[in-house]
């Protein structure tokens, strides 16, 4: 079986997802490296994920199709960008967020973050899906890309600790 972001990256190049703008995560850098290492991608590393969100926003307006990859905390900076430009212009920002906060985590701020994101999604009306296993990727990526394409409406993918292994750190 592939690996998660061996996976992630081919249904994104299926989908012609070729902008992807990303705050360095240790959980999401097997996959940006890997969207670096291919040609067929345009990676950005932006300061913020504000900047990030926007620079999709504005590659979507120009015709390119992207993605903005960021930790559960980065997320909790978007709230704004997601309700003032994305949702009133129907851009189909698509974010990949990796899930801190939970299954051992030692930072309680990330804790917090992570109980407030998936009310804060539903509460503005974005799909989002966990991924969880490896056996799930292709079909729940490809499926969310292309729902948000056609309705012209965000959505996000959240990367749990049970698919990416991200480790706790002991006390």
């Amino acid at each position: 079986m592939a690996r998660w972001f061996d996976t992630v990256a081919a249904v994104l190049k299926r989908n012609e997802v070729r902008l992807v703008t990303y705050v360095p995560d240790k959980v999401l850098a097997p996959l940006i490296r890997a969207l670096e290492a291919d040609s067929y991608f345009t990676t950005f590393c932006p300061t913020r994920e504000e900047e990030a969100a926007g620079i999709v926003c504005g590659g979507w307006m120009g015709g390119m199709r992207g993605i903005v990859l960021m930790q559960t905390s980065g997320f909790a900076t978007l709230a704004n960008v997601l309700a003032s430009l994305a949702l009133p212009y129907r851009i189909p920002l698509l974010m990949m967020i990796s899930e801190r906060g939970t299954l051992g985590e030692f930072n309680v701020g990330q804790a917090m973050v992570c109980r407030s994101m998936r009310p804060m999604l539903t509460a503005l009306g974005i799909e989002h899906h966990t991924l969880s296993r490896r056996d799930e990727i292709d079909f729940i990526v490809d499926r969310t890309v292309n729902q948000a394409i056609a309705t012209q409406e965000p959505a996000a993918f959240i990367l749990s600790p049970l698919l990416t292994h991200a480790k706790r750190q002991e006390a």
